[in-house]
């Protein structure tokens, strides 16, 4: 499948204007930080309440069933703050960043300074690249590579928690392998080729205090094991819903690109054709699409639109665009109907191997 088969359809209509876009959308820019600290903490009030139940109630009752399905997409929904976070500017809502990390990022293991890599994702140089950490070329490389991809889900904690228990403690100790953690194992990323192209400090004081603080979580945990506090079973119920709620993630990941990049840098426009928006039911759509993730093309379009924003600038587009815009093309009723395209166009893939080459050599 050649890149020009890919964008077809996209090349018949007319391109996608970022510029002509942001003007119709202009006075939606504005970042309410009331709106992110009423939803960041209601929604953490639901996650540590939901985990409470779940690991209260009585075994495989109906009420401890509900409250690991609502316990799990609550805590998939308080840790995709980490995505807003990031496109936060620097120096704003400083307070909201650190609330964040004492009640998601560390206890998840995974601080908000993980995905600071992020950018790359957004670059025109970088998506869609061996370098853009959060991208695979899924619909080019046969569906193995999503079978693979799914299968790395109930590693993911294991590993978090050997990086912040082992390789933590020991890299403070042998220099070289601290610079080895913070490019190759300290990134929110799919592809766990993935290394950093700008390698912080080894000694950074907020990168050895966000560190610090996932051992010191970790090992408390682990200490309350031994001494019996803290149940075997009870860990074990928490895994389970830590890989419930990256389970989601990753199915919303497999929604929310086309993955039909080969390798090489793409404009601005076909980064946003290779995005999808999820325009279906609004509240089935949400809970798997949290905190604005659904219009993942519209987020593409314009980075700096907060997600509060979104839904508002999606509707306005759609009904100000012209008929023939391209920016039509990148809606999809569903996740089920968006990854089983995906499905279907990496079954049509005949040399998954070459394929897969050829985009790492770029």
């Amino acid at each position: 499948m050649t890149d020009k088969q890919q964008n077809s359809e996209p090349d018949q209509m007319r391109p996608i204007s970022a510029s002509e876009a942001k003007t119709l959308v202009e006075d939606l820019f504005d970042l309410r930080p009331t709106i992110y600290w009423v939803d960041f903490l209601f929604s953490a009030t639901i996650t540590y309440g939901g985990v409470a139940l779940y690991l209260t109630a009585p075994i495989y009752s109906a009420l401890q069933i509900a409250a690991f399905l609502v316990a799990g997409i609550a805590l998939f929904r308080i840790s995709t703050f980490m995505h807003e976070i990031v496109h936060i500017r620097k120096n704003h809502m400083k307070v909201f960043k650190l609330v964040w990390n004492c009640f998601a990022g560390i206890p998840l293991l995974t601080p908000s300074l993980f995905y600071t890599t992020h950018a790359d994702h957004h670059s025109n140089r970088y998506y869609g690249t061996a370098a853009d950490g959060e991208y695979l070329p899924f619909r080019v490389t046969g569906p193995s590579r999503i079978l693979g991809f799914i299968a790395t889900i109930p590693l993911l904690p294991i590993l978090a928690t050997a990086r912040a228990l082992v390789l933590v403690p020991l890299s403070l100790v042998f220099p070289p392998l601290r610079r080895w953690l913070l490019a190759r194992a300290s990134a929110a990323v799919i592809s766990h080729a993935h290394q950093r192209r700008n390698v912080p400090n080894i000694w950074s004081p907020v990168w050895l205090a966000a560190d610090l603080g996932c051992f010191v979580y970790a090992a408390s945990i682990m200490f309350l094991t031994i001494r019996g506090t803290i149940a075997l079973e009870t860990l074990g119920m928490l895994y389970l819903l830590i890989v419930y709620a990256i389970g989601l993630n990753w199915l919303r990941t497999l929604a929310a690109h086309r993955y039909g990049n080969s390798g090489r840098e793409v404009s601005h426009s076909d980064q946003v054709l290779d995005s999808i928006n999820i325009t279906g039911n609004p509240i089935l759509t949400e809970l798997i699409f949290p905190v604005g993730l659904r219009y993942h093309a519209l987020h593409h379009l314009l980075p700096s639109l907060p997600y509060h924003a979104l839904p508002r600038a999606h509707a306005r587009l759609m009904e100000a665009l012209p008929a023939d815009s391209s920016y039509r093309s990148t809606n999809c009723p569903n996740a089920v109907i968006a990854i089983r395209q995906l499905w279907r166009d990496a079954n049509m893939c005949q040399d998954s191997a070459a394929a897969m080459k050829l985009w790492r050599q770029g």
